[in-house]
């Protein structure tokens, strides 16, 4: 005899035992009124949330909110501005490798964009394991790099390179890579990737600092590169050059911190664009001021100025994104254009690393135009900006050839585009 607390027996298991076979048809046709009796409760609940306010939800720390019917996000959920930022970011350093813009970083630097970038997805990556993290960040690097490496270093034997011991910097490149002159352009990239390597390994701990006290921490990142510069000075070698950059992008790395933490979403738009703005005006006034001292007002050979510079840049345009929600949804409405965004995505690494290779080849490319009379007569063969548009041409083959490497890093199918 069963207890009077026990549990009903299953309806399928009484009909299995007396020989019944289930009545699957009257079920599907109960089913449809299930549902109907729960929508109205579902439909209050909706219209519940859409009416609170949004200050008064609770959203989990370092999450944002996911907008309403995928607006901002791309295929795979991806962020569309985020992803437009890196793209131009990627085609602002090509022009300025064509061209040389000393201006060119005043306009939208580069580099201070791509680390907060870097920075803002490294502090979500953060809420799984921080092993995992950084060897996830390491693989998805590293065999790019290795196979851009291979024939960099090949090339630079070819033609009578020795190396060093130093050598090793051509597998984990914690320390800029050795190479001799003949390589220069294609190898002095590389700062970023060893600085980028930084970051990495040190985000578990500078995201456990950053967490204690997030103002403080984003204001006090700015001193290290006026220490590196009015108080000690760091040795003129790897360990040198590899602090000073890594002091010079530590404000933009922990911008993307702030804004992934919720910091800057939560702070109130005067002080940030107040500040925002004399960050530029220091940054600007330090570059003209000091331009005699360094030959140019170019932000990349003036580290002070990049990192005020690049502050305030970074700040407004994560501050935007955080607290005005800012999105580039409408992307999607242009195919070709959005399609475009994604490629840049799915192959940063590959442009990076090799369009410096497609600028140097495009040089003897447009030297053999010059011995078809046509081309001579009807192309800008001395204009940069037709270098500009072969060098885009070899960079839009490199991918295909050679960006499926960072399928294989990512431990997905290869593939020409992603």
């Amino acid at each position: 005899m069963s207890e009077p607390w026990a549990r009903p027996e299953p309806t399928a298991e009484r009909n299995r035992r007396r020989g019944r076979k289930p009545r699957r048809k009257r079920q599907r046709q109960r089913e449809p009124e299930r549902q109907w009796e729960r929508e109205p409760e579902r439909q209050c609940e909706l219209s519940s949330q859409s009416q609170a306010p949004s200050s008064q939800v609770p959203w989990p720390s370092g999450a944002e909110p996911r907008p309403a019917s995928g607006a901002g996000r791309g295929t795979g959920g991806r962020d569309r501005y985020f992803d437009a930022m890196r793209a131009v970011a990627l085609v602002r350093v090509v022009a300025y490798h064509t061209f040389g813009w000393a201006w060119a970083g005043l306009v939208f630097p580069s580099m201070g964009v791509m680390f907060a970038l870097a920075g803002s997805l490294m502090a979500k990556s953060l809420e799984r394991p921080a092993s995992q993290v950084v060897g996830s960040r390491m693989r998805r690097l590293l065999p790019p790099f290795w196979f851009w490496g291979f024939f960099v270093v090949v090339a630079m034997l070819v033609h009578d390179w020795m190396p060093g011991w130093q050598i090793v910097f051509w597998i984990v490149p914690v320390g800029d890579p050795p190479g001799d002159a003949w390589g220069t352009q294609a190898w002095e990239i590389l700062w970023y990737l060893r600085t980028y390597l930084w970051f990495v390994l040190l985000s578990p701990l500078l995201l456990k600092v950053f967490r204690r006290a997030p103002v403080p921490a984003l204001l006090l990142s700015l001193v290290p590169v006026l220490v590196l510069r009015y108080g000690w000075q760091p040795p003129y070698d790897r360990f040198g050059g590899g602090l000073t950059d890594f002091a010079t992008f530590l404000f933009c790395w922990l911008a993307g911190f702030a804004h992934r933490e919720g910091v800057l979403r939560r702070l109130r738009p005067a002080p940030v664009i107040a500040a925002s703005l004399a960050l530029l005006a220091l940054g600007g006034w330090y570059a003209f001021a000091h331009q005699a001292e360094y030959g140019t007002y170019d932000l990349d050979e003036i580290p002070v100025a990049q990192a005020f510079w690049s502050a305030g840049f970074v700040t407004l345009l994560m501050y935007g994104k955080a607290h005005y929600r800012v999105d580039l949804a409408w992307l999607a409405r242009f195919r070709r254009l959005d399609r475009t965004v994604t490629i840049f995505n799915g192959r940063a690494v590959t442009i990076y690393l090799w369009h410096e290779i497609a600028l140097v080849a495009a040089v003897p490319l447009i030297d053999q135009f010059w011995k078809v009379p046509a081309f001579e007569k009807w192309l800008p063969l001395e204009s940069q900006w037709f270098m500009f548009g072969v060098g885009w041409v070899l960079i839009w083959i490199a991918i295909p050839l050679f960006g499926w490497v960072e399928d294989v890093a990512a431990r997905k199918k290869p593939r020409l585009f992603p």
